[in-house]
């Protein structure tokens, strides 16, 4: 632990929550496992129930939904669900348009000028302020979470204009996360982005001496983005053989010759180099570089080269029988579990073959799917071990930015990368260290209850003793000072209740936490918020603060229900 910072504690007044932070801290610690490495994981096995003290308002169910469809909720969004209804409020966020783009904004911001040609920055800027500040926030959701699943990375994209060619490539996903995932296939294929990070621009076909097409996307597009490796069942469990081994889904050979289609993209050379219109322009393909023959791939054959091709293959992948149940799992998993039920993958993967009008790959009849299920939100889940997710480092702040209305003292949003695990979150969007994300979807921390569970935890492989304390030092001072870039959160709307300890707890469990806070751990951050003096100067705001940053570290909130 020698890079860790040590544990900030505020100075008195608010001595008295300070103390009760370190032992909050310990239990969330605690709910880490603790671990490395990654072995593939079982069947759930039975659940072990977990206490639940409280009676479940209404107000706890809309902030649970929002949980899963928003990178956080106000207080405004929660009275809303429970006014309208989860099917209303899904519409409502279904129709609503984006309000600017990526691409947009950078522009309207400057970032076009040639002095940023080749600077990270304005992406992280830009993500920051819609994950945070725009009001499509399930589309926000969903697409973040498809960029887990078609990772791009910007570390990658270094050659020109990387944040535009970042910034482009989630436009598409927002612009497809409700949209055909059939579509969503060709346009990624197609951007500079992916070609780029995956490699396959430039990518020639076979000439004699040896040398062959770059396998790179062939195989992450069946491996990571659309089958999985292993064949599956409709309810996302493996087929096996008659000795009980996993089938696998493609072959050597099938990455080989898949390759084949996947030669002779380029970059636009009628378009100047230097030009940022480089970084969106759909890729176009070189005869010269482009096979034309046959390619045999998942048991059916393509061949005359050119988009014609790719297009062809692209829907070989897409019937694909491992398709439904692998997008519905992976969408479970970043929006609600990470251990669903078979039977809940199966319910999602129907949709997937057809939303009701006969139609395959409807994201948006997916996405309500995983939302809507009864498993997502039964009471009786609260219960269950099984149930539940770890939040992710950067839901956690997002959760914190805008349940607490965080905004910048200007609009230039100017927030850095946090994917230090040293001084931030360990993580920030479009940073993955490789297509594999920062978390594989198969992790659990070797020796630990969960994987002895034959559970998995994937946000578990980016969390240990240094960055649990870490995560405290860092939301510490953004709580109560914000961040250097001038994003603070406006806590005035709490000053009311800080006189009462259990309200103001109360309330900030329920934003943030859907008020799932054990009774042991409600009582001590009570006791702890209680022993600040009301006479102490600034004590409402001393209050708050105390309280958020407890409500923060606990373990009820790191782990979603």
């Amino acid at each position: 632990m020698s890079d860790a910072q040590p544990v900030e504690i505020p100075d008195a007044p608010s001595r008295g929550a300070a103390h009760a932070i370190p032992a909050v801290l310990a239990l969330a610690t605690a709910a880490c496992g603790g671990g490395e490495g990654s072995e593939p994981a079982a069947a759930p096995s039975t659940p072990v129930a977990t206490p639940t003290t409280s009676a479940i308002t209404a107000e706890m169910r809309a902030s649970r939904f929002l949980g899963h469809a928003t990178n956080g909720a106000t207080r405004a969004d929660i009275d809303l669900v429970v006014d309208i209804g989860i099917d209303a409020w899904l519409d409502a966020q279904f129709l609503m348009d984006r309000t600017i783009s990526h691409w947009d904004w950078m522009v309207a911001s400057g970032y076009s000028d040639v002095s940023y040609r080749g600077l990270t920055s304005p992406w992280d800027y830009s993500i920051w302020r819609q994950l945070i500040e725009a009001e499509d926030q399930l589309r926000q959701r969903v697409a973040l979470a498809m960029l887990d699943i078609f990772v791009v990375s910007i570390a990658d994209l270094v050659k020109r204009w990387p944040s535009f060619q970042m910034g482009f490539y989630m436009d598409v996903l927002l612009d497809h996360a409700f949209g055909n995932f059939r579509d969503l296939l060709s346009k990624i294929t197609r951007t500079r982005a992916m070609g780029d990070f995956l490699t396959y621009v430039g990518s020639a076909k076979e000439n004699g001496t040896g040398e062959m097409p770059d396998e790179n996307y062939a195989r992450e597009i069946m491996q990571l983005f659309t089958l999985g490796l292993y064949q599956l069942n409709q309810d996302g469990t493996y087929v096996v053989d008659a000795n009980g081994a996993y089938l696998s889904t493609y072959s050597e050979v099938d990455v080989t010759q898949l390759a084949r289609v996947f030669t002779g993209f380029e970059v636009d050379t009628s378009l100047a180099a230097m030009d940022i219109e480089l970084a969106r322009a759909d890729l176009v393909i070189d005869p010269t570089l482009n096979e034309t023959g046959s390619a045999t791939f998942l048991g059916s054959t393509v061949s005359g080269g050119g988009y014609a091709a790719v297009e062809a293959a692209l829907d070989i992948i897409f019937a694909h029988p491992n398709v439904p149940p692998f997008f519905a799992k992976a969408m479970i998993r970043a929006l609600v579990t990470s251990n669903p039920t078979p039977a809940y993958v199966a319910r999602v993967a129907d949709v997937f073959v057809d939303n009701g009008a006969g139609v395959r790959g409807d994201i948006k009849a997916v996405v309500r799917s995983v939302l809507t299920d009864a498993e997502a939100l039964s009471d009786d889940n609260l219960e269950l071990a099984s149930f539940g997710r770890v939040r992710a480092p950067v839901q956690r702040f997002t959760n914190w930015a805008r349940s607490f209305n965080a905004s910048p003292a200007n609009d230039l949003w100017q927030v850095p990368t946090l994917e230090s695990r040293s001084q931030h979150l360990g993580q920030s969007p479009g940073h993955a260290p490789s297509v594999f994300n920062f978390f594989q979807p198969d992790y659990a921390p070797k020796h630990s209850s969960t994987s002895n569970a034959g559970l998995v935890a994937p946000e578990f492989q980016i969390a240990d003793e240094v960055t649990a304390i870490v995560y405290v030092n860092f939301m510490l001072k953004v709580v109560s000072e914000g961040l250097a870039s001038g994003l603070v959160g406006d806590y005035s709307d709490l000053e009311a209740l800080a006189a009462d300890p259990v309200a103001l707890v109360d309330e900030i469990a329920l934003r943030l936490a859907a008020g799932q806070l054990s009774q042991e751990t409600l009582e001590a951050i009570r006791s702890a918020i209680a022993s600040i003096s009301e006479t102490a100067v600034d004590y409402a705001q001393t209050r708050i603060k105390a309280a958020m940053i407890m409500v923060l570290v606990s373990p009820e909130y790191l782990i979603q229900r």
